[in-house]
Parts: structure tokens; sequence; C-alpha cells
């Protein structure tokens, strides 16, 4: 985005970011499973998402025109902000033209649990849509870190056109081949990555798996070194079956 095109007019580009995040829990008990959603309630509030869609904002350059926020009961939350782009352009003499890009982002959280399988899966879903010359493609290493990731399921396309001083249309403003080119290479050495891309259509999609389980890391109110070695390993099974069908997106055990 630093060698920006010349353009005739503004730009009429809407960029779709889709970012979606799972976090999987093993919690056996009733009570474990009630504490966990409890902590997840209190960890992932509207009022915490408010301030982490409010730094996205922050950092693509946006303006915030209006923030609605909601807990839910028994579970869950959402945050929805309208952001724009302002544009002031010299049109000649004194008149200046001002031009508004719409845009919004919101966030939607999903706790759940299983009791026949003891696991609990934490689900996000952020949707960032931007206008003219916003990206949210740079936004994605701050939401991986916001959040403890075992699957990242992530979507983006470009719709619509603009045109060059030539009256050429542009169906897209910048080069692109993969969604792992904007994340770090230090995250994705912690992930299995696959991408799904269709680039006639401007469409791309990549998904992330957690490589390594450290065990204790997922259990709720639990000590790993209590648990027999046995226990262990279903555990460890139960959890890598989960997150892949989840990854994979289709019943497979």
């Amino acid at each position: 985005m630093e060698n920006k095109l010349k353009l005739y007019g503004f730009n009429n580009l809407t960029k779709a970011l889709s970012f979606n995040i799972y976090d999987v829990c093993y919690a056996k008990t009733p009570r474990e499973q009630k504490d966990y959603i409890a902590y997840i309630d209190e960890q992932y509030n509207s009022e915490r998402l408010r301030a982490i869609l409010t730094h996205l904002v922050d950092m693509i350059g946006g303006t915030i025109l209006n923030i609605s926020s909601q807990d839910y009961e028994p579970q869950g939350a959402s945050v929805t902000i309208l952001i724009a782009e302002d544009h002031m352009v010299p049109a000649g003499g004194d008149t200046v033209v001002a031009h508004l890009d719409k845009s919004h982002v919101t966030v939607h959280t999903y706790p759940e649990y299983h009791p026949d399988t003891c696991l609990a899966t934490f689900r996000v879903d952020i949707d960032v849509a931007t206008c003219g010359e916003i990206t949210p493609l740079s936004t994605l290493d701050y939401l991986i870190s916001s959040f403890d990731s075992d699957i990242i399921t992530m979507d983006y396309r470009v719709r619509g056109f603009t045109r060059d001083v030539y009256g050429n249309k542009l169906f897209m403003d910048h080069y692109m081949t993969s969604i792992q080119n904007y994340i770090k290479e230090e995250t994705l050495r912690k992930y299995d990555a696959v991408d799904i891309n269709v680039y006639d259509a401007n469409l791309f999609h990549t998904k992330m798996l957690i490589k390594e389980i450290d065990l204790q890391n997922y259990l709720f109110n639990a000590d790993v070194y209590e648990l027999p070695p046995r226990a262990r390993l279903e555990i460890m099974g139960s959890l890598r079956r989960e997150m892949i069908e989840i990854f994979s997106g289709r019943n497979i055990y």
C-alpha cells in the first residue's frame, strides 16, 4: 500500500475480513464446565471485546462513528462498531469535496460445552468490512495474540471495482497471494496452515491448527501431574480429535 495507485475519483473497493478462532478446553465435571463458561464470560465480556476492536480500528486508521455492545444470558457477548475513513479533496477554487467511506467491525462470542465429551469450546467471530484504501489484513497478528487460538479460520474478499485515471476498471488495488503473507513468521511456526484461494474472484481463505498441545493449558481447575499417564493420553486424544474435526469442518471420528 506504499505505492498508491492513481485513481479517478475515489476508491470504491470493499474489503471484508472474516476472522474466526476456536479455543478448546477439557472440563470433566459439570462444575468445571460451568466454571469454564463463567471464566470465558468474565475474560471476554463486551467491555474487553470493545477495547480489542477499538484498538483494531485505530490500527487500520479508521474513525469510530458509533459503538454498540451487549452481554447475553446465559452466555456470550457482541460488539459492533461503525467506522469511517474521511477524505477531503480540493475540487477547484474554494470548493472542497468530502467523501465518507462507511465501514464496520463486529465481534460475537460463543462459549459452549459438551457434557458427553468433557470438552468446552469458545468461539469468536470477528468481521471487518472496510472501504477505500483501508485494509484490515495488518491486524491479524494482533487478533491472534488477543485470544487463545487453537484453530483459526480466515476469509478475505475484495469486492466491487474502482477506476484508474485512464478509466480502466480495477478489481484489486494491492498485490496478494495469501493471507499468510500478513502473519508474522514466528506466529505461523506455531500452526499448521492451509490455503484455499480463488484468485480470479479475489477470494482468499486460510485455516490454521495449533501444532503442540501443552495439556496443562487445556485443563480447567486441575493439575496435569495429578492425572495418571493413561488419563493424560486419553485427554490429549480427545482434544486433538476435537481440533482436527473443527479444522477440517466435518465429522471424522
